[in-house]
């Protein structure tokens, strides 16, 4: 089969689905607005709960700490040479100083503080900007038990310490607890931007679960993957991941949830009574969509999915539902897995949990809630301590098994949908799955 491709629309802007995408000049317009706002806004905020009163970021082009890629401008696709931002928060005053120690301004907001001609050392500039302003704590960012706020490499960190006078040594502490509420703290801008963002998404796996894509008997799974990936690319955006599509059928057993991920057989052909999954995410403003949905394809007598297959999807609603409801500001991932599954195996349910932050990256930084191949709890560095924090996206994964008598076999409904905690409790995003999508839809005016 081969499938259509949408060319590229080179307008000032892009129409789809109902929403506006951006083209790139205007997108940087608001991915600095944003940074803007966060650092002036927010970081302030996060250093005062934190406790520290200075933050380093250390990084080296093409060796990018994750934290510093959240924070160049939109003009900066990486880090040049070693780029040093020093952030500085004088609580007393209500003050923040944001400072490059670089030969160049970061964006707007962050200033550069080095004359090379005056002090051609980096090192030494940067220990003077300290010294000036003798700093309680200085919190970079190693962190054994979160990877995103880990970004400061061996080489930067040894010079750095180096440099730094002895005494102020008992002063470096990790930054871990700012990195992570500055990469999972969500804006109420940003929560806007989400939505539309999220429905995106929702079309585009709406048009690939579609009788415009698909024909049955014709049209494979790696096609359709390969359609993701390719209409994301028309739009002007990205995938972080390459998308799967995965189909339960009658004549198959259950196998490993590994099988979701990997070792699938490729090219597997599409057929009426199919159940079909997809996992399939975009970036769009620097932030990141997770998306699971499931369709069922028509056989050509139905008209509407089977009764077990709609029942199914309600009851990985009431999973997602036993969850969301556990989701309460403080508690550490563990305890929300650790209820939501309890309550919901008290239930009759045969449940799977492994929610997983989402924003700024794909799998964020923030409160890890189960694993698929972790169901007692994750360990302590996987972010087990870290508690559920207001202002903070997810993505609600997870999934139940049910028995099917009609296929004589268990099958896995799988979801995963955006979710938003926020100072009212959890919300989704962009709104949740609660039908199964049909291939192909019914056109309600056609008669028996």
């Amino acid at each position: 089969m081969r499938i259509p491709i949408l060319s590229f629309c080179l307008l000032f802007c892009i129409y789809n689905f109902g929403q506006q995408i951006l083209p790139e000049n205007e997108r940087a317009v608001v991915v600095d607005e944003i940074l803007e706002e966060r650092f002036n806004v927010l970081l302030p905020e996060l250093m005062d709960a934190a406790g520290l009163d200075m933050w380093l970021v250390i990084s080296r082009e093409y060796n990018e700490d994750p934290v510093i890629k959240t924070m160049l401008p939109a003009t900066w696709l990486n880090a040049r040479r070693r780029t040093i931002l020093l952030f500085y928060r004088n609580k007393n005053n209500n003050t923040i100083d944001k400072l490059a120690v670089a030969r160049y301004n970061v964006g707007e907001s962050i200033v550069s503080a080095w004359d090379k001609e005056k002090e051609p050392d980096q090192w030494k500039r940067l220990i003077e900007l300290i010294e000036e302003r003798d700093p309680n704590k200085i919190g970079l960012n190693f962190s054994k038990d979160h990877n995103i706020a880990d970004g400061l490499d061996k080489t930067d960190y040894d010079e750095f310490m180096s440099y730094l006078p002895k005494k102020m040594h008992s002063k470096v502490v990790s930054a871990e607890q700012l990195a992570v509420r500055w990469i999972e703290t969500r804006t109420p801008r940003e929560m806007i931007i989400y939505n539309q963002l999220v429905d995106i998404t929702h079309d585009i796996i709406s048009e690939a679960f579609s009788e415009k894509i698909i024909t049955p008997g014709v049209t494979t799974t790696t096609e359709i993957e390969w359609w993701l990936r390719q209409k994301v690319t028309d739009l002007g955006l990205k995938t972080w991941f390459h998308p799967t599509v995965d189909v339960q059928r009658s004549s198959e057993e259950l196998v490993d949830h590994l099988y979701s991920f990997s070792g699938r057989p490729d090219d597997l052909t599409i057929l009426p009574g199919d159940l079909l999954h997809c996992d399939f995410g975009i970036t769009y403003l620097r932030l990141n969509t997770d998306c699971q949905e499931l369709a069922y394809v028509l056989k050509p007598e139905e008209k509407s999915a089977p009764n077990f297959l709609i029942d199914g999807l309600k009851e990985g609603n009431r999973v997602q539902d036993f969850l969301t409801k556990n989701m309460i500001e403080g508690q550490t991932g563990n305890e929300i897995l650790s209820k939501s599954l309890k309550e919901a195996r008290d239930s009759g349910l045969r449940p799977a949990i492994y929610t997983h932050p989402l924003g700024n990256y794909g799998h964020s930084a923030g409160t890890t809630i189960g694993m698929w191949d972790s169901q007692g709890g994750v360990m302590k560095d996987d972010g087990e301590n870290y508690p559920l924090n207001k202002n903070t996206v997810y993505a609600i994964e997870l999934n139940t098994t049910i028995t099917i008598p009609e296929w004589n076999r268990d099958i896995r409904i799988m979801l995963e949908e955006a979710g938003f905690y926020g100072e009212n409790g959890f919300r989704y995003v962009n709104g949740r799955q609660t039908e199964l999508l049909l291939i192909p839809r019914v056109k309600k005016h056609l008669g028996n």
